[in-house]
């Protein structure tokens, strides 16, 4: 059975799955698809998501390329994603705290969170180490980031799994057992497979619920440096303990 004829009989439910389906893939590959390739990946039929993609590109959730009548994902996205950081009380917690953090460190901050596998660098302030590349919307598989693996081993096994199949070939299978280790870490240091990726401290946020809800981390030089992995991992953690304190308690 595919995934088209599970959903109709779902009703307006299986329409708004496949639309999130077809939002989903549009985020992975490159930025503008083909309606046949959209088509055979989601195993929908072509006049199926031709349908749901004319109704998401009225929404501006999907664009249309007028040269080449490829799909990409829209600009309404972005609004939403604003506004729901805005409403984010994580952030709002740790607002007073990140400057000064990225001042007493002088490393540029992350504020980390766990979606469907891949990290989302929520927050960010910017240190002297920056470098010449700025990656302001970073998103990517959980297990290549301490953040990441921070929160992994605090998710549910639906979300380990899920991460485990999007790692990078054969670091699923390096990792798989530390699972454990991980979650009785007060902090954990990573030098990313990704080499456009910096090594990185990362703590976990944990609100008044006893609850991992995001991880905060800084850049470092080298990982191999225990002793500033130790001075990072301290400032970060007073930090967190700070915002967690006022999340979660309502």
């Amino acid at each position: 059975m595919t995934s088209e004829t599970a959903a109709s009989g779902r009703g307006g439910l299986g329409t708004v799955r496949n639309a999130v389906q077809l939002l989903e893939l549009l985020s992975q590959g490159p930025a503008y698809q083909q309606l046949t390739d959209l088509a055979e990946r989601s195993a929908m039929s072509v006049p199926t998501v031709h349908r749901l993609l004319r109704s998401l590109v009225l929404a501006d959730l999907v664009v249309q390329d007028p040269r080449s009548s490829r799909y990409g994902l829209g600009p309404e996205l972005t609004r939403l994603s604003h506004h729901y950081l805005s409403r984010l009380p994580l952030l709002g917690a740790l607002a007073p705290y990140l400057a000064q953090l990225r001042d007493q460190l002088g490393s540029t901050i992350h504020v980390q969170t766990l979606v469907r596998g891949e990290v989302v660098y929520v927050d960010r302030v910017d240190g002297g180490d920056r470098g010449a590349y700025r990656g302001t919307h970073r998103v990517h598989t959980a297990l290549e980031s301490a953040g990441g693996r921070l929160l992994l081993a605090h998710a549910d096994d639906e979300e380990w799994k899920r991460a485990l199949e999007m790692a990078p070939a054969g670091l699923g299978d390096r990792v798989g057992d530390e699972r454990t280790t991980w979650a009785a870490a007060d902090h954990l240091a990573v030098l990313p497979e990704d080499p456009m990726l910096p090594a990185e401290v990362a703590v976990p946020i944990v609100d008044g619920q006893g609850v991992t809800v995001a991880a905060l981390s800084a850049n470092v030089d080298s990982i191999e440096d225990e002793e500033r992995v130790a001075q990072v991992a301290a400032h970060l953690s007073r930090t967190a303990r700070a915002a967690g304190r006022t999340l979660g308690h309502a």
